[in-house]
C-alpha cells in the first residue's frame, strides 16, 4: 500500500493571496475577526491557509492564490495590515493544493474540526494560572470577561469524581455549576451520593442541600456583623459564581452569633454611659418583653427656624417627585437617589435624639437588639416595677419635709390591700369608725356611683377607659382605680418565632408608645388627664386597650369554640385581611404541614396543573417551590381565613391525610413521619 505524502508549507506573500469563491462559510454573522486579528498580532498565526492557484481562462497561473479554506484568517491578516500592524507583503505558511474538489476542502475543514471539550478549556485556564499568569491577562488573552474565568476556574477545581461523572454526561454543566457553590470535594461527593438515586436533581436542589445550615448574607445578623467583620473572624462563605446569591452564605453560625452578642455588648456598654441603671442585650427579644415595664417621657431639642425651613423644602419637593412618578413600577435612578436624600435630610429633623429627666434616667434601662434590617436597635428609658418610687416618698424635685396628704376617713379598713399597715402607723385624734359601719355606708355608695354611672354614658366611657390603661400602662393599676374591669393581654411571643420582626408588631410596639409617651407618669394623674383630654384621644386610648385584650388563640389544651367563633365575627366587622400581615413561606406553613397540605394549598391557589408539577418533589424541594408559586397570591390557610373557612374542603383533606397514613398517627405525627422519610432515596406509599 503506498504511503500517504503530506504537502509541506510554502511561504505566500499577503498580497497575492486573494478570497475563494469556492469557501462554503459565506454566512458571518456573529463571526468576530477583530478578536482573531488581535490574536494573531500577540502569538502570530498558528495554522497554515489552504489555498490553490488562481488561473485566468487559458488555465495559465496569475502569480495570485485563493484561499479555499482560512477565510477567516485571511481577513484578519487583512485588517492587520490596514492597522499598519503588518507588511502588506508579508510571508504567509500555506499549503498548495492542485488536485480534489475545492469546495470539499473547504467544507471538510469546518466539519472535520471537533470543539475543544468545555472541562480541557477549564483545566487550561487552570494551568494557565498555575504558571502565574493572572485571571485579567487570561481574561484579556481570550476576549471574555474575568468573572467568566473565575466561572471556569471553580469548575476545574470541583470534586474529580463529578469531573469524570461531568466528562462521562452523568452529569449536566449546570449541575457542575449548582455543586461549586462549595470547595468542600467530600462534601459535594455526599450529596452527590444522596441523590444520584433520586429523579429530582435540579441545580436549585443540589444549591439548597450544598447551603442547608448556612446562614444567607442577608440575613440580619450578618448584616449587623458585617460580612468583613465574619471574615477577619475566621468565618467561611460560600459564594455562587454562577447566578445571583445575593452575598453568599454563612456557614458558621455559632461565630456569627458570638461575633453579633459581643457587638450588642459593646454597645450596650457605650449606651449605659448616658447614665442608665441597667441594659439587657439580645439578637431578639420576644414580642412583648416591655409589657409591664414604664416607659419614660421624652422631650427633644426644639427645631431652629433654619432646619424648620430647610424640612419645607425637602418635603414639599419630595411630594412633587412623588406625585410626577406615581404609579410607576420602577422610578428612574436618579428620581430614586433624590428621594432617598430628601427622605434622609427630613430624618435628621423628625429623628431628633430623645431628652429625658437625669433624675429617672438613674432607675430606668434599656434594650439593645438588631432590628429587622440589621440596624442596631435601641429602646430607652423603661423603668422595672421594683425600681419604681416607694409609695409616698416624695415625687422627684420635690422637697424631703413636704407635708403628706391627709388621710381619708377610714383609711386602713376592710378593702384596702394596706390596711394593716395603715392602722400600725395611723395615730388617731378621734374615734374612728367602725368596720362594720363603714362596709355599710360604703355599700350604698357604690350602688349609689353604679346607677350614676349606668345613666351618665359619657362618664362611664371615661370610667372603663381609665381602668383599662390602668392595667395596661401602670404596675400597680390593678389597686389604683374602683372600676373592676379587668383585661387580659395573652403572651404571643412563645407561639411564633420571628413574631417581634413583623410589620404589624412594630406598628403595634409604636402605637403603645405613643401611648406611654402621652400618659401621666403616675397613675394617680391618669383621672385628671382623661377629663382633660379630647374625645378622639380618649376614644383612641379605649380602643387601644381594648385591641390589646384580644385573644385568639387555638391551643390543643383549651375548648374555646364560642370564644374563636366571636373572633370570625370580629374579623368580618372590621374587615380584617391576613394576606396583609402574613404570608405563606417555608418558616411560617409549608415547612411544618404534609406534603398532602402543600399540595392542597398549590391547588387552591393555582390549579391542578401547577399542583402535578410539583407532586413528584420531596417535601423540603416541595415547600421550597411552593413559597414560590404561592408568592402574590394572597393565598390564606383555613385559621387565617375565620369564618370564610370551607370545612367540606377542610374534611376532604383531612380525609387524604388520614387515609394516606397510620390511625394512630395525628396531625403533628404525620408531619414528623414525612420529614423522617425525607431520608429515602424514593417516595414511599405514606408521601
Amino acid at each position: 500500500m503506498a504511503k500517504i505524502v503530506l504537502t509541506a508549507a510554502r511561504d505566500i506573500a499577503l498580497d497575492k493571496l486573494v478570497a475563494s469563491d469556492a469557501n462554503v462559510r459565506r454566512i458571518t454573522a456573529g463571526v468576530s475577526v477583530e478578536d482573531l486579528a488581535e490574536d494573531i498580532s500577540r502569538r502570530g498565526l498558528l495554522q497554515s491557509l489552504s489555498v490553490r492557484p488562481v488561473v485566468d481562462d487559458q488555465g495559465a497561473e496569475t502569480g495570485q492564490f485563493a484561499v479555499s479554506a482560512g477565510g477567516r484568517r485571511l481577513v484578519a491578516l487583512k485588517l492587520l495590515v490596514k492597522q499598519k500592524r503588518l507588511a502588506k507583503n508579508a510571508a504567509v505558511p500555506c499549503i498548495m493544493k492542485t488536485d480534489g474538489i475545492e469546495e470539499e476542502d473547504s467544507l471538510a475543514e469546518n466539519t472535520m474540526r471537533e470543539a475543544l471539550h468545555p472541562l480541557d478549556q477549564f483545566r487550561a485556564f487552570k494551568n494557565l494560572q498555575d504558571q502565574g499568569v493572572t485571571i485579567d491577562e487570561i481574561a484579556a488573552r481570550f476576549f471574555v470577561g474575568a468573572p467568566v474565568v473565575r466561572q471556569r476556574l471553580k469548575l476545574a477545581a470541583a470534586s474529580e469524581k463529578l469531573l469524570d461523572l461531568y466528562v462521562a454526561e452523568e452529569l449536566s454543566l449546570e449541575q457542575l455549576m449548582a455543586f461549586c457553590v462549595t470547595d468542600d470535594h467530600a462534601r459535594q461527593e455526599e450529596v452527590w451520593e444522596t441523590l444520584k438515586r433520586s429523579y429530582n436533581k435540579e441545580p436549585y436542589t443540589i444549591r439548597r442541600m450544598l447551603t442547608e445550615g448556612a446562614v444567607k448574607a442577608g440575613d440580619k445578623r450578618a448584616v449587623f456583623v458585617g460580612v468583613a467583620g465574619y471574615e477577619a473572624a475566621g468565618g467561611v462563605i460560600l459564594r455562587d459564581l454562577f447566578q445571583q446569591d445575593h452575598g453568599g452564605w454563612l456557614q458558621d453560625m455559632a461565630l456569627l452569633d458570638r461575633l453579633a452578642r459581643e457587638k450588642l455588648a459593646e454597645a450596650a456598654d457605650a449606651l449605659r454611659a448616658e447614665g442608665w441603671k441597667w441594659s439587657e442585650i439580645a439578637i431578639d427579644f420576644p414580642y412583648g418583653h416591655t409589657n409591664g415595664l414604664r416607659r419614660l417621657p421624652a422631650s427633644y431639642a426644639p427645631v431652629s427656624e433654619e432646619q424648620q425651613a430647610r424640612y419645607d423644602v425637602a418635603l414639599a419637593e419630595y411630594d412633587a417627585l412623588s406625585d410626577e412618578h406615581e404609579g410607576a413600577e420602577d422610578l428612574p435612578e436618579e428620581v430614586d437617589r433624590r428621594l432617598a436624600e430628601l427622605e434622609k435630610e427630613m430624618a435628621a429633623v423628625d429623628e431628633r435624639p430623645a431628652i429625658y429627666d437625669p433624675t429617672e434616667i438613674s432607675r430606668a434601662g434599656i434594650f439593645v437588639c438588631i432590628d429587622h434590617d440589621g440596624a442596631q436597635k435601641v429602646e430607652r428609658g423603661f423603668v422595672r416595677p421594683e425600681d419604681e418610687e416607694p409609695p409616698g416618698a416624695p415625687a422627684a424635685g420635690e422637697p424631703t419635709g413636704s407635708v403628706a396628704a391627709p388621710k381619708r376617713a377610714g383609711d386602713g379598713a376592710v378593702g384596702s390591700p394596706d390596711g394593716d399597715a395603715a392602722d400600725q402607723d395611723e395615730t388617731e385624734v378621734s374615734s374612728k369608725l367602725s368596720d362594720r359601719l363603714m362596709s355599710d355606708l360604703t355599700a350604698h355608695r357604690t350602688l349609689a356611683l353604679r346607677v350614676a354611672l349606668a345613666n351618665d354614658p359619657e362618664a362611664a366611657f371615661l370610667a372603663a377607659t381609665h381602668a383599662l390603661a390602668l392595667k395596661s400602662f401602670y404596675s400597680s393599676g390593678r389597686f389604683d382605680g374602683c372600676i373592676e374591669v379587668d383585661a387580659k393581654s395573652a403572651p404571643l411571643g412563645g407561639y411564633a418565632s420571628g413574631l417581634a420582626d413583623s410589620a404589624t408588631a412594630r406598628a403595634n410596639d409604636e402605637a403603645q408608645g405613643h401611648w406611654q409617651l402621652r400618659l401621666p407618669k403616675k397613675s394617680d394623674d391618669l383621672w385628671d388627664w382623661l377629663v382633660k383630654a379630647d374625645r378622639e384621644s380618649t376614644a383612641g386610648l379605649f380602643a387601644f386597650c381594648v385591641g390589646q385584650s384580644v385573644n385568639a388563640l387555638q391551643l390543643s389544651h383549651e375548648r374555646r369554640s364560642k370564644a374563636l367563633d366571636h373572633a370570625d365575627r370580629m374579623a368580618e366587622h372590621v374587615g380584617l385581611d391576613m394576606s396583609a400581615h402574613w404570608t405563606p413561606t417555608v418558616e411560617s406553613y409549608f415547612g411544618k404541614v404534609t406534603k398532602a397540605r402543600i399540595l392542597a394549598a398549590v391547588r387552591e391557589a393555582k390549579g391542578e396543573a401547577t399542583a402535578q408539577m410539583i407532586d413528584h418533589l420531596k417535601k423540603s424541594d416541595m415547600a421550597v417551590e411552593a413559597q414560590r408559586l404561592l408568592q402574590g397570591t394572597g393565598w390564606l390557610p383555613e385559621p387565617l381565613r375565620g369564618s370564610t373557612t370551607d370545612d367540606a374542603d377542610a374534611a376532604i383533606l383531612q380525609k387524604q391525610e388520614s387515609d394516606a397514613l397510620p390511625d394512630f398517627l395525628g396531625d403533628d405525627d404525620d408531619a414528623a413521619l414525612l420529614d423522617a422519610e425525607e431520608g429515602e432515596p424514593h417516595a414511599t406509599a405514606a408521601e
